[in-house]
């Protein structure tokens, strides 16, 4: 509960934010409902912020903003329909460092430039990707995980997509730990965390606000978070951030964005009510 009301205190912040793109006076803008496109499944860490800001945009204004799932290609899908999408100030979106920074870089083709078709206009919050384990594979700790790796000829892990976080932290600890991990690329960690909990694969690069109540409950083990402290619910979980050589952060960064040029064309339109 206490988590739940801090997200909802932060969209109420982050609302502030995007309106001083949309700027103060007659009632212009929005004319329509508003849509906010998460270029990733439902469930995920961008899906729960956007729909969490979407009620109090929604409550500010008093117009609809609504989320849209656009999935596909590790969020390069839902991306290029934005940075195409006529900038009226009507299509927003929600994501981060997957689509704007790593997608980029992987793919000089994308369909679209980062900084130059978006307005970039809020920091909504983030949450730690974690490594994390079914119960079955028998590891308790990261050293743990890391004996059974090495020992092994390759160990499968899911995450919410290629391309993502995720993958690229999970392969980024293989590469330094010296040890073989499988991708299995899902659409969407939502996804990914059901046959994780379900046993069909063992391990996971996700992130803590999918896997929290799963380790909360024992259905799932955390092993190491990219986080700078410690996790809740398990306080002795192993810090990736700490354990050489993974000197790393890598947490999940949800941003709000407009098609390039929609701040220009709809600064001074209107302020939430009440202020």
């Amino acid at each position: 509960m206490i988590r739940v009301l801090a997200l909802v205190l932060a969209a109420a912040t982050a609302t502030v934010d995007v309106l001083s793109c949309v700027g103060a006076s007659a009632g212009e803008w929005p004319a329509k409902p508003v849509r906010l496109v998460v270029p990733f499944a439902a469930g995920g860490a961008a899906d729960t912020m956007g729909r969490l800001h979407a009620e109090a945009l929604t409550a500010a204004f008093g117009k609809q903003f609504y989320v849209e799932n656009r999935v596909g290609g590790g969020g390069l899908v839902g991306t290029e329909a934005v940075a195409r999408a006529e900038p009226d100030g009507l299509t927003l979106m929600v994501s981060g460092i997957p689509t704007h920074v790593l997608g980029p870089a992987m793919n000089k083709n994308v369909g679209f430039d980062p900084m130059r078709d978006f307005t970039h206009i809020a920091y909504f919050g983030d949450t730690p990707n974690v490594l994390v384990a079914h119960p079955s594979l028998g590891v308790t700790t990261y050293r743990d995980f890391l004996a059974l790796a090495r020992a092994a000829d390759g160990i499968e892990y899911v995450s919410a997509g290629f391309g993502t976080m995720g993958n690229w932290i999970a392969e980024f600890l293989a590469a330094k730990e010296k040890i073989k991990l499988v991708h299995v690329a899902y659409k969407g960690g939502a996804q990914a965390v059901l046959d994780l909990v379900a046993g069909h694969v063992k391990v996971g690069m996700l992130t803590w606000s999918i896997v929290a109540e799963h380790v909360r409950a024992g259905r799932l083990v955390a092993l190491a978070t990219t986080s700078g402290q410690r996790l809740p619910y398990r306080p002795e979980c192993a810090d990736a951030a700490r354990a050489r050589p993974c000197r790393f952060r890598g947490d999940e960064l949800v941003f709000a964005l407009g098609t390039g040029g929609a701040c220009s064309r709809h600064r001074g339109k209107r302020q939430p009510r009440g202020r």
